[in-house]
């Protein structure tokens, strides 16, 4: 006999396994790319687009019935072709940066305004700690794809280190 060692959680515990494959499973081909996922992501130099897996990420949208439901974390992949990037933010949970395909060029910074850029390849990976000002930028001639993860089910909307930006943050929420 098989036993399972822990219990589900109260919300899907009398789910069938072909309801549960059918939730928590979620495909590439299916997800659509969010370009206005992020206020700044409006202005040249900061355009990406998110292709959410679990939870709604660091763009706070929730919704989408595709998306899996988040538990402790969020899961995305962004898309930023050569130039694009993000502007300098920080969050109140960890946020990992794992290159899937191409060249992506991380940094963290200082309130000095002091910044230390990262390199990463396919397969590296950064964790940003909470309150660490970072972000990034593809400096590369070849776009970029790589997985961003939040430490918690639902963050809050990043704190951009640009004041206006910081005012307009949730702007895209709306």
């Amino acid at each position: 006999m098989i036993v399972a060692r822990h219990p589900r959680p109260p919300e899907i515990a009398d789910w069938p396994i072909e309801k549960i494959a059918e939730k928590f499973v979620a495909r590439f081909r299916d997800r659509k790319p969010d370009w206005a996922a992020f206020e700044d992501a409006k202005i040249e130099g900061f355009k990406r687009a998110q292709h959410r897996f679990i939870g709604a990420g660091g763009s706070g949208k929730h919704g989408d019935p595709t998306v899996i439901p988040p538990r402790g974390f969020t899961l995305s992949v962004m898309y930023v072709e050569p130039g694009q990037g993000n502007a300098s933010h920080t969050h109140e949970v960890e946020e990992v940066f794992f290159v899937l395909q191409g060249y992506l060029t991380a940094f963290v910074e200082d309130e000095s305004g002091k910044r230390i850029d990262i390199r990463l390849g396919p397969w590296e990976a950064i964790c940003c700690p909470p309150g660490v000002i970072h972000g990034y930028i593809n400096e590369s001639l070849e776009p970029v794809y790589f997985q961003v993860m939040l430490g918690r089910a639902a963050p809050e909307t990043m704190g951009y280190s640009d004041e206006e930006l910081y005012k307009r943050r949730s702007a895209h929420l709306g």
